[in-house]
């Protein structure tokens, strides 16, 4: 299936299963309702910080946007192989993401990213319910990250670890591609995290 075709439904499933209208998450996300009807009917090819936009507000995580939601008649499988993990360029800077994980319900999910150089990618970073807790593992290159206002510079190896609560940027500041491995982990919604 095509990626954009995948991210239409996907959006969709997720809205109708909150019961959201488009204006409902127009409000919730940020982005304007003609661009949701859009991404919906696939005439869109979303931007990174768009779809990061649309996962905030129907509070999931990005890489849960490319999940393929049709489950197979015995279930799940808790093996991905290469060719079946959704590929996905971001159109606005060239960035490439593998979603590795199988497509099992799980808190965890793994993504494979390389990040063209002289790029730079800017999320939003609105709270999420669930809280979500990512870390980024430099495979090669090097990335700068600067969440809310602590910024970090990462060489192959570096692993950061930050919540999904904060503007964050990314930026590839050499001149070759950079990869890094991103693991996100899904807690589940507790009021006494509100709170505290």
């Amino acid at each position: 299936m095509d990626i954009n075709a995948r991210i239409a439904r996907r959006v969709h499933e997720l809205r109708d299963a909150r019961g959201y209208s488009l204006d409902a998450l127009a409000e919730r996300s940020g982005v304007s309702r003609s661009n949701i009807s859009l991404i919906e009917r696939g005439g869109s090819s979303p931007t990174a910080a768009v779809l990061d936009k649309l996962a905030a507000g129907l509070g999931v995580t990005l890489a849960s946007l490319f999940e393929d939601s049709r489950a197979p008649a015995a279930g799940p499988s808790p093996l991905a192989r290469v060719a079946e993990q959704p590929v996905w360029t971001d159109p606005a800077s060239g960035y490439i993401r593998r979603n590795l994980s199988p497509p099992l319900r799980s808190p965890l999910q793994l993504v494979d990213v390389i990040f063209p150089p002289g790029q730079r990618v800017a999320y939003d970073g609105a709270p999420r319910d669930p809280e979500v807790h990512q870390q980024v593992w430099m495979i090669d290159g090097v990335m700068e990250l600067t969440v809310g206002d602590a910024a970090w510079r990462l060489e192959s190896g570096d692993c950061l670890a930050m919540r999904l609560d904060r503007p964050i940027v990314y930026r590839n500041p050499s001149r070759k591609p950079a990869r890094y491995l991103v693991a996100l982990a899904t807690l589940p919604f507790s009021p006494s995290r509100r709170n505290g």
